[in-house]
């Protein structure tokens, strides 16, 4: 899990790179692009059947959520410090489980509603709306909010499809984002030196290998093992940010991550209770 979330900041320090000479679509573009290679390889001569999904609809809603979600984070972090991005998308875990009242159909008890809304109130003191405004930074947090949200739906919708194999669901995703974005992509299209060529090439990269992680990571150890080693990518994104992009999160951004993930893993906590039978 260490692994999969240096890889992912990895990922996002590249993309808020290219961002500076590129469009959002062509950036986004090269992500899924090169990360369908990587998926492919690793599928090496089961591609065939790995194509084959029990669930394909979900499986291609699943994959347009992702599309959104990365398009949305890609214009944030361009005019948002990395890890300031990477703490608002703290956010998707409690909104997963606020989201899974109405979409799940789960009941969530009165100690993990007051863990949701101590998350927002961290949230609320790193956008700080009433600093930010609504242009520049305020509307790149605006668009990392919108990627939270979009990202819970994807997690959830992830849920549903684990009758699928690991693999068959991260060749859905890439392979479906590869051929939307190329179909507009042309319109957005800025041509790349070699040298940003190889970049694309390494992000997308980045992105397939840290899935694969991801899918050893949940497969060696149960979920409630590893996810709280997630919130480490608060560390790598402030490392990246600091070396390479002169960012560094001020005293109201520490605050609130800190109030953000305290709040993850206290809803994490009660939801594994809840799991044993315990009151929620």
């Amino acid at each position: 899990m260490l692994a999969t979330m240096l890889c992912f900041v990895a990922l996002d320090g590249l993309m808020k790179h290219l961002l500076q000479s590129y469009s959002v679509v062509q950036v986004s573009w090269a992500r899924f692009f090169f990360a369908t290679v990587i998926a492919a390889l690793a599928a090496g001569r089961r591609l065939p059947e790995l194509m084959i999904s029990r669930m394909p609809v979900l499986q291609l809603t699943r994959s347009s959520i992702l599309m959104l979600t990365t398009g949305a984070f890609n214009a944030g972090i361009r005019n948002v410090p990395l890890a300031t991005g990477t703490t608002i998308m703290f956010l998707s875990p409690i909104l997963i489980t606020l989201l899974s009242i109405p979409l799940l159909g789960e009941r969530v008890g009165p100690r993990r509603l007051g863990g949701v809304a101590i998350g927002f109130a961290g949230a609320l003191m790193v956008v700080r709306p009433w600093e930010h405004g609504f242009d520049g930074a305020g509307s790149g947090l605006l668009f990392l909010l919108l990627a939270a949200f979009l990202n819970a739906n994807y997690q959830l919708i992830t849920r549903r499809v684990r009758a699928d194999h690991p693999l068959t669901s991260l060749l859905y995703t890439a392979l479906a984002g590869t051929v939307v974005i190329s179909c507009v992509a042309p319109w957005f299209w800025t041509p790349p030196s070699l040298k940003d060529w190889g970049l694309f090439a390494a992000a997308g990269a980045l992105g397939g290998l840290g899935h694969l992680c991801l899918i050893r990571a949940v497969s060696a150890a149960p979920a409630s093992a590893v996810a709280p080693f997630s919130y480490s990518s608060l560390l790598w994104a402030s490392l990246t940010g600091y070396l390479f992009f002169g960012e560094w999160p001020d005293l109201w951004t520490w605050a609130g991550a800190g109030i953000i993930i305290a709040s993850g893993l206290y809803i994490f906590h009660r939801e594994r209770q809840t799991a044993t039978g315990e009151r929620s």
